[in-house]
């Protein structure tokens, strides 16, 4: 079968890292072919010169026989590449219709435009309300505009870049429904995704990267989660194991807590209760937007509340700041690594120092010890494998993944006693997956209190002693994680109360 793309020799450098190197390899017409990598793998770089975002320093492509080399996003859309990015590009206060419209290059008149997204929609069973606010929508909902406004384009190749990391189980049998229709239609899918079990059920064919080559290709269905992982790194995969251990004291008490989202389409807290104890860990899963990130803001002290509506070691400390909160062993790393977590155009030694100053006593009489600073930059980048010339390097200059885990591991290892951690393993690949797992199973292990929030289910399962569900911004009560199934708690994150569990 002829392909419908083919990659030849691609190759393409930035200072200090090859990030494809000779990447070579073909897609069929319908075929749904994963591209597997860990972070700093090329994946991105990779999907980014099909799309016209970056182009090649040498290498080939051909789409449809013919040579394809698109200098920008729109060249590649009139070829008939279309992508789902792993991050929205929509304006909150704008409608579906009109978020779908600033994305085509002659969007038809209103009424019409209107009616086609409610065919297409309706086709392949993403059904979306034309005239609804996008700030109102469910992060499931939104991939759905996402999706619709690149059908609205009849593509033949579709590139999807971790589409399920927000999604219930629910929404992600629709999503495969979707895919599976358009791939026996004829449309081509480059799926790209560290939900390897999700590789194994939908994808036909995989190319594996590692350090920008092409290192191995596989048929998933063939393989296990694990063997895919371990085809990734090149080793065998370690695997997080929990333990069980009698919990102590609560260590972080919230009582009653209200906050009003300071986001207009932001989701507001009520009554939010639960005390977290030493060795505890505790996963709170919800779908995106109903209240995570408020949550955080209240316990990392962000935003302030009522004194007593949150206690830290029998301490009121609403009404203190994240210094002093970070002082009396209260860390939080927020889901937002860059901007939040992390200043983009800052070193990652001036990162490490941002919120390791006072734990890790990185002054003298107000001036930053340089050498102690660095050690402790470099003390975190070899223990958490984060991939990077340098602990100069800028922090927007590493991959997703890998800032992620210089972020986790910056707070772990200024060894918080209660930890609060949104999305942990967000974008992040299997083997660092496990790594990060591992490393918040030892701080509750040594008796630190942990609470994760968090969209991935598997991982909720894997590392909890309880779990809660947040939704329009009112927790569940505390559940055992053991007993409870993933479908259940698909169902508790799309807000239908669960009996028996």
């Amino acid at each position: 079968m002829t392909a419908l793309l083919s990659l030849s020799g691609l190759t393409k450098a930035y200072p200090g890292v090859i990030a494809n190197d000779n990447v070579s390899f073909d897609i069929g017409p319908g075929e749904i072919h994963a591209l597997l990598g860990e972070n700093g793998a090329g994946k991105s770089t990779l999907v980014k010169m099909i799309y016209g975002l970056v182009r090649p320093d040498s290498g080939t492509m051909m789409l449809h026989g013919e040579p394809y080399a698109p200098p920008e996003p729109r060249a590649a859309r009139a070829s008939g590449v279309a992508m789902v990015f792993q991050h929205f590009s929509l304006f909150d206060a704008l409608t579906v219709a009109e978020n779908i419209a600033l994305g085509m290059e002659d969007a038809p008149d209103t009424a019409d435009l209107t009616q086609r997204i409610i065919d297409v929609s309706g086709k392949y069973g993403l059904t979306i309300d034309p005239f609804r606010m996008v700030g109102d929508l469910s992060a499931g909902e939104r991939q759905r505009v996402e999706i619709v406004r690149c059908l609205l384009q009849n593509p033949k190749m579709l590139i999807m870049d971790e589409p399920t990391s927000v999604l219930t189980p629910q929404e992600v049998e629709v999503l495969f429904h979707t895919l599976r229709q358009l791939s026996e239609e004829g449309t081509s899918i480059l799926y790209i995704s560290h939900k390897l079990d999700e590789i194994k059920a939908l994808c036909e064919h995989a190319t594996i990267l590692r350090h920008g080559k092409v290192v191995g290709t596989c048929v998933p269905k063939d393989e296990t989660a694990k063997s895919m992982a371990e085809m990734m790194v090149g080793s065998k995969l370690r695997t997080p194991k929990k333990h069980y251990t009698r919990h102590g004291a609560a260590l972080l008490e919230l009582h009653n807590l209200w906050l009003k989202s300071k986001d207009p389409f932001g989701t507001s807290l009520k009554e939010v209760t639960f005390n977290l104890h030493e060795g505890e860990v505790l996963g709170v899963g919800g779908v995106a937007g109903n209240g995570q990130d408020e949550l955080l803001l209240a316990i990392s002290g962000e935003e302030l509340t009522p004194a007593h509506a949150i206690q830290l070691k029998g301490e009121d400390i609403g009404q203190l700041g994240p210094n002093a909160r970070r002082e009396r062993g209260l860390l939080t790393a927020p889901e937002e690594r860059l901007g939040h977590a992390a200043a983009p155009d800052m070193s990652l030694t001036e990162n490490a120092f941002l919120t390791g100053a006072m734990r890790q006593n990185l002054t003298s009489n107000g001036i930053i010890k340089t050498a102690a600073t660095r050690a402790f930059a470099r003390d975190i980048i070899e223990q958490f494998d984060v991939r990077t010339p340098s602990s100069e390097n800028a922090a927007r200059s590493l991959s997703g993944g890998n800032l992620q885990k210089f972020v986790i591991g910056r707070e772990i290892l200024q060894h918080p006693e209660v930890f609060v951690v949104n999305q942990p393993t967000w974008g992040v690949d299997a083997a660092a997956a496990a790594d990060i797992r591992h490393a918040i199973l030892e701080l509750a292990k040594n008796g630190a209190a942990v609470l994760v929030i968090s969209q991935d289910l598997d991982e909720l399962m894997e590392i909890s002693d309880n779990i809660a569900i947040l939704s329009e911004g009112t927790l569940s009560a505390p559940r055992p994680a053991q007993g409870i199934t993933i479908e259940q708690i698909g169902l508790m994150m799309g807000g239908t109360e669960v009996e028996h569990v």
